[in-house]
């Protein structure tokens, strides 16, 4: 680059150019370009502001809003070229292409009283804020979908697990919601989430405040933003929303995960309770009979990659000075990939989900009479024995069983009764898989009315969708 090089915004205080790797070790446009419209609908509004303080006329503030929506329609056309070694961000690329549009002496106008560390802060959230609108969509169309599966199949019965042991069974429906409601609480997260990505940190100059008294109200409005960032020198530096994004991420693609994990269990010959659609499914190279869950093992592999630019980006902010340091344009990449992976995450999960073959005679046959010892417990409780002594009680009658090689329903009463005289005849009326899942109504359990009334409460969260 040639002594004091123009074509750099901050280039007029230097002697001599750049070492070539420091050009691409700075460099932020290879990624920061999807930004490219966030940027120049933030110029759009700067611009108005400029004029309505006298800093641009009406003719000139024509041709800077004329140019600007050129150079978006170049990006959208895929004819803008970028200049290597001159481009080095999107702001960058977006003021040297409006200067070559409609000249420097007025495209050069538009910067004044603005810094890129207050267009890279309103960049992101104006990306942002559209992604999340997206990305919200994504999860109620995932919430929709596990709610028509589970009424699908909110007759079909299945062993739910603790420790990856059977414990007891519930309803296939009540399973799928149980994961449903992770995904409810990541929504609403995300609606939380919002609020503090749309505030307005655009007018605040470099650190200190802008010196033509812009309005910022107008710029809010203008913007659509739902407040005004309050503190200049926080508002340039302020990377809370990446990090709650990249957060909030996270946790959601744990959850996905933890969803995915269950159903490559599910899905496995061992199991056999559910089957993945191919367009959802993969086959080996070698073993022609194979059928891989690599969509779901993607997803549970995502969320550690998520995990990590979370991580990351929390060890580059903890230790920041105040207001902006370019350790910052290290909260770019990880928000736009994360926010991407999460995304598609969602919707080949929510993709998996509708199109999932459900086997209920096989979910039907691993469930096993062991399972109802607790309710054998609960029968004794109804006799008027304290629970902890029939908890030791249906133990031991499990315990007898095994020795007789048997299962529990299968021993007499008189076996029954040498245990505990509170055994009675009533007894066999226990050992029956759909009234176990029945005896279980109250709110939040696994009985049919309690499950209806958790496919209801969904419905009412997302807007009353037809089931």
């Amino acid at each position: 680059m040639s002594k004091g090089d123009s074509t750099l915004l901050w280039g007029g205080r230097f002697e001599g150019g750049m070492d070539e790797l420091m050009v691409i070790f700075n460099e932020s446009l290879p990624f920061d370009k999807v930004l490219y419209k966030a940027d120049i609908t933030g110029s759009l509004a700067y611009a108005k502001a400029l004029q309505q303080k006298g800093l641009l006329n009406e003719n000139e503030l024509e041709q800077i809003l004329f140019g600007l929506k050129e150079v978006l329609n170049e990006w959208e056309t895929g004819k803008f070229v970028i200049k290597q070694a001159v481009d080095e961000d999107i702001h960058t690329a977006n003021e040297r292409r409006l200067c070559e549009l409609i000249g420097a002496e007025i495209g050069g106008k538009l910067h004044t009283g603005r810094s890129r560390n207050e267009q890279i802060a309103t960049d992101l959230r104006l990306w942002l804020r559209d992604q999340l609108k997206d990305v919200t969509k994504a999860l109620e169309d995932a919430l929709k979908v596990c709610a028509v599966k589970a009424k699908e199949n909110i007759d079909h019965l299945m062993p739910g697990y603790t420790h990856l042991q059977r414990a007891q069974p519930l309803r296939f429906s009540h399973w799928l919601l149980a994961h449903a409601t992770y995904l409810l609480h990541d929504l609403e997260r995300l609606q939380e989430l919002q609020h503090r990505v749309n505030s307005l940190t655009l007018g605040v100059g470099a650190l200190a405040g802008n010196p033509f008294r812009l309005d910022r109200e107008f710029l809010r409005k203008e913007l659509e933003f739902e407040t005004i960032y309050p503190n200049s020198v926080a508002a340039v530096a302020d990377r809370d929303f990446v990090a709650e994004t990249l957060q909030w991420a996270s946790l959601t693609m744990i959850h996905l995960s933890r969803l995915a994990e269950d159903l490559i269990i599910y899905s496995s010959a061992e199991y056999g309770f559910v089957k993945l659609a191919d367009a959802y499914s993969t086959g080996s190279s070698l073993m022609p009979q194979k059928k891989n869950p690599d969509s779901l093992e993607l997803v549970r592999g995502k969320a550690g990659r998520v995990l990590g630019q979370m991580t990351g980006f929390l060890a580059t902010l903890k230790s920041l000075p105040s207001a902006y340091n370019k350790d910052l344009q290290e909260s770019v990449e990880p928000l736009l990939d994360s926010v991407k992976t999460v995304t598609h995450c969602i919707k080949i999960s929510t993709g998996v989900i509708a199109t999932l073959k459900i086997f209920p005679a096989k979910m039907r046959a691993a469930l096993t009479v062991d399972m109802l010892a607790t309710d054998v417990a609960e029968y004794l409780v109804k006799k008027g024995v304290p629970f902890r002594e029939t908890h030791h009680i249906a133990g031991a009658l499990v315990k007898l069983a095994e020795d007789k090689d048997t299962s529990i329903d299968k021993l007499s009463l008189e076996e029954m009764k040498k245990i505990s005289p509170a055994f009675a005849e009533d007894i066999t009326k226990v050992f029956d898989f759909e009234e176990s899942v029945e005896r279980r109504s109250s709110e939040g359990g696994t009985g049919r009315s309690s499950v209806e009334r958790q496919l209801e409460l969904l419905q009412q969260k997302l807007g009353n969708f037809d089931l």
